[in-house]
């Protein structure tokens, strides 16, 4: 085996290897050209990691293995490849499993990772806020759990507030205890929740502010970022890498008609986003989903944009947030060269504009639309509930704005001015 593969699988940590090989596998007879552009997102998220890459290779397959993922045969091909490359990583753009794992690795003599542990340390990488960093540690130890040979010692490093089992990569799978595992689960998980606890606080200080909410989603490097920068001029971070917001950032802006609202960036979707990741970001995801109306951002200048944007209403899907009012924003329609797929996307949502955030052209229609979507958003109401509907009431007073409330016998007298999405709940109980 080459010297620089000397050191044990069981010690490496990522961020010291600089060599990765991508592997990609399609059905035989299937789209070659498909996988290609796969592993072509792979290598983004490997240079947003920081590994270099040697080699990205597609391979047709009739039937996964159960044991190795790939054949003998392919296999073999594969780890010549990769020695005369000197790759020092291999990893696959589909996730494979923990025995897969094992015995991958005593074939290619290197450490093996696939697509979701990549994913996991690119968030671990970027994350800045306490928040992100819990949610990701959460995620990582949930991925880990199965693949204890390697636990702690592979991909480690030392997170902040992190329990002392956490001891760097000299340490051995013998040391690591389970129970200490779930314990720091536990942990993680309550610390999480007191976070939550914070936004449902701030996000009802929203509302009760009567303030619009503008979420910002898509798939990640769309354009989001540019998109929050160019209209309110905040300072925010703006990269041409996967991933560069993490956290989410909200901004004040007023529209033509003088309205003022909140723009909320938040975290880019990708495809095939680890369970884990979408587990754990839970919270942070579901920003999108409690704002009043989704910026359904999508880069029309990317071959895969039409996929990209199914990607990201499927995962706005897991979240309950299909619902809610959507413009979808064509962005870096100066770059794209795919008329159709323009064509098809108004003639699919109606509501579409184009534009280009870094040049700032469309917005002024884009603005025009946000100022219709708001005008749609909330409804002045007189009701007359039973105390014995209190639940409705409590539901009330949390997503919509008491302009006036009293008690007449058993029932609640209310005027209040509720989202249009409520609407439905209380049309039994409207008093004249």
């Amino acid at each position: 085996m080459p010297s620089e593969h000397k050191q044990t699988i069981e010690q490496f940590t990522l961020g010291m290897l600089h060599k990765a090989f991508l592997i990609g596998v399609f059905p035989s007879g299937g789209d070659r050209k498909l996988c290609e552009e796969y592993l072509k997102e792979l290598h983004s998220l490997c240079d947003t990691f920081g590994l270099g890459v040697v080699a990205e290779v597609s391979c047709p397959i009739k039937k996964l293995e159960a044991a190795t993922y790939l054949g003998t045969g392919k296999l073999q091909e594969l780890f010549l490849e990769a020695n005369t490359l000197g790759a020092e990583v291999i990893i696959f753009d589909d996730e494979i499993s923990p025995h897969q794992q094992k015995n991958l690795e005593k074939i290619f003599q290197r450490p093996v990772l696939d697509r979701t542990e990549l994913i996991i340390e690119v968030f671990a990488q970027r994350a800045q806020t306490k928040e992100a960093k819990l949610q990701i540690e959460l995620a990582k130890i949930k991925y880990q759990f199965p693949r204890l040979k390697r636990m702690w010692t592979h991909l480690s490093r030392q997170v902040a507030g992190g329990g002392g089992y956490l001891k760097g990569e000299g340490e051995k799978q013998i040391e690591i205890d389970r129970r200490l595992l779930r314990h720091r689960i536990n942990r993680l998980q309550k610390e999480i929740e007191e976070v939550v606890a914070q936004r449902h606080t701030q996000r009802s200080a929203r509302v009760r502010a009567g303030i619009p909410t503008f979420a910002i989603i898509g798939y990640t490097n769309a354009g989001k970022s540019t998109l929050l920068r160019t209209l309110t001029g905040a300072n925010v971070l703006v990269e041409d890498k996967l991933f560069a917001t993490l956290d989410t950032t909200t901004k004040k802006f007023v529209l033509p008609n003088r309205q003022e609202i909140l723009l909320i960036d938040t975290v880019g979707f990708i495809r095939k986003i680890p369970h884990t990741v979408v587990a754990a970001f839970k919270s942070t995801l579901e920003e999108a989903v409690h704002t009043d109306i989704l910026i359904h951002l999508v880069d029309a200048s990317h071959p895969l944009a039409e996929e990209h944007a199914e990607a990201a209403l499927e995962v706005l899907q897991q979240l309950g947030g299909v619902d809610h009012p959507i413009i979808t924003v064509l962005n870096k329609v100066d770059a794209c060269e795919n008329a159709l797929f323009l064509t098809k996307m108004r003639i699919k949502c109606p509501k579409t504009v184009q534009i280009s955030a870094l040049h700032g052209t469309g917005l002024d229609h884009l603005m025009e639309v946000m100022v219709e979507e708001v005008s749609r958003l909330r409804k002045m109401v007189r009701l007359r509930i039973p105390q014995s509907h209190y639940v409705l009431v409590s539901e009330l007073m949390k997503e919509g704005k008491v302009i006036e409330s009293d008690y007449e016998d058993n029932d609640i007298l209310m005027t209040v001015e509720i989202p249009a999405r409520l609407e439905h709940k209380v049309q039994s109980f409207l008093r004249s």
